[in-house]
């Protein structure tokens, strides 16, 4: 048969040490922050505290804590700490969370600098344009103007995760095909006058809108993305404008005019 495992208990010397736990507790902070005892909560051997409810103004909800211990043998008590606890209705701070998981599109402002750190898995290093030619028989002029085509000659280029993430945003986002702008426009991007192709991989499945008129105009879009600006886009009988007759020119009857 297992063992029962036994139930810890609060020492009994110090559980009943209410009156010596609020006498240093009155002591500590004065008796104007202090309230009625709330419970004792066992720490370790022969080492308890006692709970005190909290009374200072702003502190709706925390509690305080004396914790008291004994020596072997012993009947007296011996005052360990003080401290101030929340409780479970207390109003407390949010845990702390790092400057950099902090910040969110839209925050920066003008002036405000955000460096990639050294180690971001978006970018790795790229070839510098203006190196010289490693191999004597290549002519630099040859590859440098290629290099700056394709963005070569920067410090650090997006990498295959950065391009993976950028392009994951980009289509579960408002630009992408997951929308009720979608939904209800007839045609795609795909299909626009209005859409600039992008060149790279990206642009197998992104282009960006040039409609002035359109909600994303000068965003990129996803190529399934789609509006009711679409260069195709033709009104329905039931929802163009109704012809005007011709006007008509009444020579016989006479208006009364308000004279000021």
């Amino acid at each position: 048969m297992a063992p029962t495992a036994r139930t810890s208990r609060p020492d009994s010397v110090g559980a009943n040490a209410v009156e010596a736990a609020r006498a240093a507790l009155l002591e500590a902070v004065g008796p104007a922050d202090v309230g009625e005892h709330q419970g004792v909560r066992a720490e370790g051997e022969r080492t308890v505290s006692h709970e005190f409810a909290c009374t200072r103004r702003g502190y709706r909800g925390w509690r305080w804590s004396v914790t008291v211990t004994r020596a072997p043998r012993q009947r007296s008590v011996t005052v360990n700490e003080i401290v101030l606890l929340p409780g479970a209705d207390a109003i407390i701070a949010p845990d702390w969370t790092p400057y950099r998981e902090r910040v969110q599109p839209g925050d920066m402002s003008p002036g405000d600098l955000l460096p990639p750190e050294d180690d971001d898995p978006r970018l790795v290093p790229g070839w510098s344009a203006g190196d010289s030619a490693v191999d004597a028989l290549v002519d630099p002029s040859s590859v440098r103007p290629v290099a700056d085509e394709v963005g070569l000659g920067r410090l650090r280029v997006l990498s295959l995760e950065g391009r993976d993430l950028a392009a994951e945003r980009w289509y579960e986002g408002p630009q992408g095909p997951d929308n009720e702008l979608t939904r209800q426009a007839p045609h795609h991007c795909r299909t626009c006058g209005f859409l600039v192709s992008m060149s790279g991989p990206l642009g197998t499945l992104f282009g960006v809108c040039s409609n002035g008129l359109a909600n994303d105009d000068g965003r990129v879009v996803s190529l399934d993305h789609g509006c009711g600006a679409h260069s195709k886009t033709k009104l329905s009988r039931a929802s163009a404008p109704r012809k005007l007759p011709a006007p008509v020119l009444d020579t016989v009857g006479a208006d009364d005019i308000e004279l000021f």
